[in-house]
Order: structure tokens, then C-alpha cells, then sequence
């Protein structure tokens, strides 16, 4: 299942290159914290997938909700003047970066334990 959010970051990231969808300035903060969710959630479910923990409505709604919580966030911090968007910013970026270590150290041990197998393989 480690194919859904990936194919879904390579779909959507085609769509935006494709449009040519042109955002207003106002609204840069409000996309800038909704992309960084909706990463977060596909570095969660890739995380997962390699935990083999994933489920798929979890993992969609967890992506449609982080984005929109996120998005409210900035927007009532913009209505009360004060910057909101960066706590979000800061804990979406946190948990990136987290997911982001625990699949590259699932990998790496993956790898590693092929190679051990591969190694034991050619012994004599």
C-alpha cells in the first residue's frame, strides 16, 4: 500500500505543474501550510506502509483534515493579526522531518538485512 500516497504526491505535484493555477498573494500562507500538511500526511503514510500499519481511510482523512485544521489555523491567525500559520508551520515541519528519519532508517535496515541474506546466500 505504499503506492497510494506516493502516487498521489506524483498526481497531484503533475496537476499543479500541468495547470498553471496562478495563487494569489493573500492566499500563499494558506497554501504554504496546506501543502506542508498534506506532506506530512503522505511522509505519515508512506512511514506506515513501511510499518505495515497503513489504512487507507485513515490516511485520507487525516490528509483532508490536516489540511483543512491547518488551513483554519492560518486563516483566524490572519484575522486576529497575529501569525498562527507558523506554529503549524513548526509542527507540521517537525513531524516531516520525523517521518522523513524513521522511513530512511526502515529502509536502511531493510537493505542491510538483504544484504546479510545475500551474503549467507554465497558463503560456501
Amino acid at each position: 500500500m505504499i503506492w497510494l500516497p506516493v502516487m498521489g504526491l506524483i498526481i497531484g505535484a503533475a496537476i499543479g505543474y500541468i495547470s498553471h493555477v496562478h495563487i494569489p498573494v493573500a492566499f500563499s500562507s494558506y497554501l504554504s501550510i496546506a501543502v506542508l500538511a498534506a506532506l506530512d500526511t503522505v511522509f505519515g503514510g508512506v512511514r506506515a506502509s513501511l510499518e505495515k500499519s497503513f489504512d487507507g481511510r485513515v490516511f485520507l482523512t487525516g490528509f483532508f483534515s490536516n489540511i483543512l485544521l491547518a488551513a483554519l489555523l492560518a486563516f483566524i491567525g490572519n484575522q486576529l493579526g497575529v501569525d498562527l500559520y507558523l506554529a503549524a508551520v513548526v509542527a507540521f515541519g517537525v513531524r516531516l522531518f520525523q517521518n522523513i528519519a524513521v522511513i530512511r532508517r526502515i529502509v536502511f535496515e531493510r537493505m542491510s538485512q538483504r544484504g546479510k541474506g545475500i551474503r549467507e546466500l554465497k558463503r560456501p
